[in-house]
C-alpha cells in the first residue's frame, strides 16, 4: 500500500531540506527568500550599522519625520534646473565641422558616385559661390551655397523638377472642381506640393514642367527672360511661301501683335502640312490664334520643347524627372 506521507509519529517528511527549515526556525533567522533588501531612502533595518544610510536621523534605525512637500518641490526644481542648463557649444576644433563634404553633396544630387565627384573636383570642373574648387574635403551648406559643375547650377536643395507629356483633354490645373482629368492626377503620392510652369490649352498636347521651385517657375514664365517654346502644328494647305515671313513680322491679334521667332515646314503630304513654330510669347492660345488669323486653322497642336528641355520620345501621359544637367540648363536660361 502507498504511504500517505504522514507516519504515526506525526513527523512530516518533505525532503532533504526539512532539517534545514527546522534549524532556521530554532535560530529565529529568516530563510534567504524571506529576507528584506531595502533600496532607496525608506526605513532601513541596518540603520545603526556603520556606513549604512540612516533614516531621518532617528536612533536605532527608527524612521524620522517625513519631509514637507515644499521641501520636496524645491529639491525637484533644483534637479530640473541642473539638467535644463543650455548646452555649451564646444569650439570647432573639438566639435563637428559645419556643413557637408562637397563630394557627398554632389553625389546626392545625382552627379555620380563619390569617387566620380572627387574626380570632377580634381579636374577643376566644380565651383562654389563663383570660385573653382581644387582641393578635396571642402565643406558646403547645400541650402545656401551656389554649386556649379561645368558652369551649370546643381540642384542640391530639396527641389523637384518633372516634365510631363500632357495628353489632349487634360486640364492644365493641379485640381479641377468639375472633376475633369488634370495635371494633379499624374503627380499623386508626392512628398511635396508641385505646381505647373505655365499652361497648355486643354486640347494641346506636349511638354509641361512641374516643380516646387517657385522662383524658377516665375522666371520661366516671365516675359523679361523670353524663354522660347516650340510647337508642331497640323494645318491644311496649300501654304504661301511667305507664311513664315508673315509670322516673324507679326500677326495683328485683338490684344496686340504676336511674332514668331522661327518657322519651318516639317512635313507635307498633299494638303496636309506639319509646321514648326517657335516663339517666346506666353499669351493664351497664341499659336492657334496666329495661324488662324493667317488663314490656317490648327487641327492638332503639340508643344515639343520648353526652353532647353525637349519632349523627345517621351510617351503621352508619362512623367519623368529632369536630370541635374537639364535643371542646370533651365537655371542658366533664367540667370539663376
Amino acid at each position: 500500500m502507498r504511504s500517505s506521507g504522514r507516519n504515526s509519529g506525526g513527523k512530516n517528511y518533505r525532503g532533504a531540506g526539512n532539517s534545514r527549515d527546522d534549524k532556521q526556525k530554532r535560530t529565529g533567522r529568516p530563510r534567504p527568500e524571506e529576507r528584506r533588501y531595502d533600496v532607496g531612502g525608506g526605513p532601513k533595518s541596518d540603520g545603526g550599522r556603520k556606513g549604512g544610510p540612516k533614516a531621518g536621523g532617528g536612533r536605532g534605525g527608527k524612521p524620522g519625520p517625513a519631509r514637507p512637500r515644499e521641501y520636496e518641490a524645491q529639491i525637484e526644481e533644483r534637479n530640473r534646473a541642473r539638467h535644463d542648463k543650455p548646452q555649451v557649444k564646444l569650439p570647432k576644433t573639438f566639435g563637428e565641422q559645419e556643413g557637408e563634404r562637397l563630394q557627398k553633396v554632389l553625389a546626392r544630387a545625382g552627379m555620380g558616385s563619390r569617387r566620380a565627384c572627387e574626380e570632377l573636383i580634381d579636374q577643376a570642373r566644380v565651383e562654389v559661390n563663383g570660385k573653382i574648387v581644387t582641393e578635396q574635403g571642402m565643406r558646403v551648406d547645400p541650402e545656401k551655397d551656389e554649386i556649379k559643375v561645368d558652369g551649370l547650377t546643381v540642384a542640391t536643395q530639396s527641389y523637384l523638377f518633372f516634365a510631363l507629356n500632357k495628353p489632349a483633354g487634360v486640364v492644365s490645373t493641379m485640381e479641377d472642381p468639375d472633376g475633369r482629368q488634370c495635371l494633379g492626377d499624374y503627380v499623386t503620392n508626392r512628398e511635396t506640393r508641385l505646381f505647373h510652369v505655365g499652361r497648355l490649352d486643354t486640347e494641346t498636347e506636349g511638354i509641361i514642367l512641374l516643380t516646387n521651385h517657385g522662383e524658377l517657375a516665375h522666371r520661366l514664365t516671365h516675359p523679361r527672360y523670353g524663354v522660347k517654346k516650340t510647337y508642331l502644328a497640323a494645318i491644311q494647305g496649300p501654304l504661301p511661301r511667305d507664311l513664315g515671313k508673315q509670322l516673324k513680322n507679326g500677326i495683328q491679334l485683338e490684344d496686340g501683335y504676336a511674332r514668331a521667332d522661327h518657322f519651318r515646314v516639317v512635313q507635307n503630304t498633299g494638303k496636309n502640312y506639319l509646321v514648326e513654330v517657335t516663339l517666346h510669347e506666353g499669351r493664351k492660345h497664341i499659336v492657334r490664334r496666329m495661324l488662324a488669323e493667317a488663314g490656317f486653322p490648327v487641327d492638332k497642336l503639340v508643344r515639343t520643347s520648353f526652353g532647353p528641355i525637349a519632349l523627345g520620345d517621351q510617351k503621352s501621359g508619362w512623367l519623368r524627372r529632369l536630370t541635374n544637367t537639364e535643371v542646370g540648363m533651365l537655371m542658366r536660361e533664367v540667370e539663376l
